[in-house]
């Protein structure tokens, strides 16, 4: 990121904009003198004057659209800034932070061998991976029976939890403008491969995967960005905030990781459900809803039993008055609140993939039957093992 330049064509950018309004405002008034004037010659030689400052406008309109086009390439560089309570670092300085749920005692721990998901799931008919390549690629795959309902149902548990606590529940688009995508930080940094899919629509209307300079479109890598996308270029009253969603989607990853062990199988998959919290707050009530967050997510892994993004957007809020503040007039009162920017927050509710890896390594039994999470059975048919 390089501060001084994103300064630079700010400083130009702002001066840019300043003096086409001021060329816009004089077509303007000369626009209307010349619908009050009757000598044939001083309309003329005005028409002459607006004809002079409308070109002079559209060079202008396109210097401005180049340098903010750049000020926005530069400005996408910039990170944002860290939690205070995250360490710098590499893996190695990584802490716990906190346990959640409790491990299996010994009278729990089953006696045979535990066997990976892809073993259980081939073994109970779950997953398709070899369909899926033939028809798909590496990396895609097919959830069939009990595969298929538990993705359900592990959706409308996470959905219902999290509506519980206030948020609305909002299917997303799997699409998107690209603009929105690198807002929220879904961009390749340099030297680095795109996690994105890109939309390319022919002149023929077919549809196609390509590089970013071809497209204005993407696919979804997460709910969060079209959850941010609503409230994109709006100004929120406080009253409105915090605002609380969350979205239903799917995932999109154009890498998922190299092939071994460690990304096998639904564990670095292309495509993915997800359900994600998504929560504008202004900025002194971001540390609480950040904990609000984390405690939902707390209690999803307790009851599974599992044992284990704005300025950029542009959205804003209108601060509350100063308090010196006297007049009465409702515009003079709107004039005096300034806006500011709100702050972004989002966690994933539930990552389905993973969490069924979870599911089927933590709860095999001996007789090769899975348990099924109590909260999840209502939505599976009232089944009680996977078997």
């Amino acid at each position: 990121a390089n501060i001084e330049l994103v300064n630079s064509l700010y400083t130009t950018f702002c001066n840019l904009t300043t003096e086409i309004n001021s060329k816009r405002n004089k077509r303007n008034e000369i626009t209307k003198i010349i619908k009050q004037t009757k000598l044939k010659e001083s309309i003329n030689e005005l028409v002459e004057q607006a004809r002079v400052l409308k070109d002079e406008i559209q060079k202008a309109e396109l210097e401005l659209g180049k340098i903010e086009k750049e000020m926005l390439q530069e400005g996408l560089k910039i990170p944002n800034d860290t939690h205070h309570e995250v360490i710098v670092g590499g893996q190695e300085l990584a802490k716990v932070v906190k346990i959640i749920g409790t491990p299996l005692d010994s009278t729990q721990k089953r006696g045979s061998i535990i066997k990976d998901h892809m073993t259980i799931a081939r073994e109970l008919d779950l997953i398709d991976l070899e369909s899926a390549s033939n028809v798909t690629g590496t990396s895609w795959y097919y959830l069939r029976n009990a595969g298929a309902l538990l993705e359900l149902s592990l959706i409308q548990y996470a959905i219902h939890k999290v509506i519980s606590k206030g948020y609305t529940p909002i299917i997303t688009p799997d699409v998107v403008k690209t603009e929105y995508s690198d807002s929220c930080g879904f961009q390749p940094r340099d030297g680095e491969v795109s996690q994105n899919y890109y939309v390319v629509t022919s002149p023929t209307g077919s549809v196609g995967t390509g590089n970013h300079q071809e497209t204005s479109f993407t696919l979804t890598g997460t709910a969060e960005i079209p959850l941010a996308g609503i409230y994109s270029n709006k100004i929120i009253p406080l009253s409105q905030l915090p605002i609380r969603m969350v979205g239903f989607g799917r995932s999109f990853r154009a890498e998922a990781g190299s092939r071994g062990q460690d990304t096998k199988g639904l564990y670095r998959v292309h495509q993915f459900s997800k359900v994600e919290m998504f929560c504008l707050t202004s900025p002194e009530e971001s540390e609480e809803m950040l904990k609000e967050i984390v405690n939902i997510q707390e209690e999803i892994v307790n009851d599974l039993g599992l044992y284990y993004q704005s300025r950029r957007l542009n959205i804003r809020y209108k601060s509350p008055l100063s308090s010196s503040y006297e007049g009465t007039n409702s515009d003079a009162k709107q004039k005096q609140q300034s806006t500011e920017f709100v702050h972004t927050l989002n966690g994933t509710a539930i990552a389905v993939p993973r969490i069924i890896i979870a599911i089927l390594e933590n709860f095999q039994r001996d007789d090769g039957k899975i348990s099924i999470p109590e909260v999840l059975r209502k939505w599976m048919g009232g089944m009680e093992f996977i078997e």
